[in-house]
């Protein structure tokens, strides 16, 4: 007899052999709600930003710095201003721009799936001037050259308006259409008379313009009465000397009326994409301006745009907590886990059910495929004891010893040592039988 081998507690070979298609169907499927349920954000998005030497040109640049820091690519894609950056979103074009308040209404952007994710600052409407034709009163501009830039930005709209809240009309003005540059240059030569646009203070033009002799920006004196009859804008000022002091540029306190600028993106983007980009516009526009005070922006007021519901949580309690410690993409993982882990809970308790008896059964076949070959023995032995023949009984002897042998390899756990028992005893049955057999037969000789 071949010596038993050792018992151990388990089957390693059977548990993995059991349980090892359902861990590998539990991870695809898991795999699967990861990958569908909440993809992964994209390394890269497009932002519409402006006009070439506009502010929102500026601050996209600064998005991009701001986005590249955690391995987004944005590109920046050129436009006229906050009407072209809406037509390109709805267009699915780009997954963000800014746009100026007043460029739409929230019925609107609720039917094309745009959400805002909040007002970044205040982009005053500055009307320069040549001095020989500076007018004090907006009905004064009859007759007078002017330009207002393209339709695509939101300056045309907004100052037709204007205009309308004064009695003139737009045959009343000779009235442009160029590009903020090209007109600055045809202001400066005096081939027109006026120029209008939209812009926060830091835009070069803006800047350039404030301190070029000659050319004298407009005063909103109606400032707070403008913003009451139009609800998008603001009455902002503009403090003496804040351009020079040494030079006190400009020389008085100019009132202005400002809509907001808006970043506004798909609802589509991806809920990642917006944390980053809101948490990047509190880097950019957070701190205190000519128009603005320490936190005043970005914010989820000022804009008629319904607000992304992960930038009105950002606004609310800050940054996500992940985030705040780790980097952005390992944030990321540990925030989606939570999918692969409702898929878990779905897969596990069910297969955990099933599992232990696979387990059990798998041992145990191992040792009742053997009676199937005890059961043909006890067949043959018949069949040999009625033909007489006992050649038949040293065969079946032999494999009978065959047998014992190759069980006595086996290992088995310890739960099932009495079906191991078992199974020799019966083998031991059978030899009996087969011995009683032959010894008949050959007495009966």
């Amino acid at each position: 007899m071949s010596r038993i081998r050792k018992f151990s507690q388990f089957s390693f070979r059977d548990l993995v052999a059991t349980a090892g298609p359902t861990i590998v169907l539990i991870g695809a499927l898991c795999a699967l709600a990861y990958v569908i349920v909440d993809p992964a954000p994209p390394r890269h998005m497009r932002l519409a930003t402006g006009q070439e030497n506009s502010a929102y040109e500026q601050f996209g640049k600064k998005y991009a710095a701001a986005l590249a820091k955690d391995g987004i690519r944005a590109e920046l894609v050129p436009s006229l201003g906050s009407q072209q950056n809406l037509q390109q979103l709805n267009e699915g074009k780009v997954d963000a721009a800014f746009v100026q308040s007043g460029s739409t209404d929230e019925a609107a952007a609720q039917r094309k799936g745009l959400v805002s994710l909040g007002s970044l600052f205040t982009e005053p409407v500055w009307l320069f001037m040549r001095e020989p034709v500076a007018v004090t009163q907006l009905g004064q501009l009859k007759g007078l050259r002017i330009n207002l830039g393209p339709e695509g930005t939101g300056i045309p709209k907004l100052f037709r308006q204007v205009l309308a809240l004064n009695g003139v009309e737009p045959a009343d003005l000779a009235i442009g259409a160029l590009e903020n540059t090209p007109a600055t240059v045809e202001l400066l030569e005096g081939r027109i008379d006026a120029l209008v646009f939209s812009s926060g203070p830091d835009a070069l033009l803006v800047q350039m313009l404030l301190q070029t002799p000659g050319i004298r920006l407009f005063n909103f004196d109606q400032a707070e009465a403008y913003a009451r009859r139009l609800p998008f804008l603001s009455h902002v000022v503009l403090p003496r000397g804040i351009v020079d002091l040494g030079r006190d540029l400009p020389p008085q306190d100019y009132h202005l009326i400002a809509p907001t600028a808006t970043l506004v993106a798909r609802a589509n983007l991806h809920p990642a994409l917006i944390e980053l980009l809101v948490q990047a516009a509190t880097e950019i526009h957070g701190g205190a301006g000519w128009f603005q005070q320490q936190g005043q922006f970005p914010s989820a007021r000022y804009t008629e745009i319904p607000v992304a519901r992960e930038a009105a949580k950002f606004y609310k309690d800050g940054a996500p907590l992940l985030q705040r410690y780790m980097p952005f993409w390992v944030a990321n993982l540990f925030d989606r886990l939570w999918v692969v882990v409702v898929a878990l809970a779905a897969l596990i308790i069910p297969f955990s059910k099933v599992v232990p008896p696979l387990y059990v059964w798998r041992i145990k076949s191992r040792i009742y495929r053997w009676y199937g070959q005890l059961r043909t023995i006890e067949q043959e032995l018949e069949e040999g004891a009625a033909d007489g023949r006992e050649q038949v009984c040293d065969e079946l002897l032999k494999r009978l010893d065959d047998i014992e042998a190759r069980v006595n390899r086996m290992s088995i756990p310890l739960a099932f040592a009495d079906n191991l028992y078992g199974l020799r005893s019966h083998i031991n049955f059978v030899r009996q039988r087969v011995l009683l057999t032959l010894k008949t037969a050959a007495a009966a000789r």
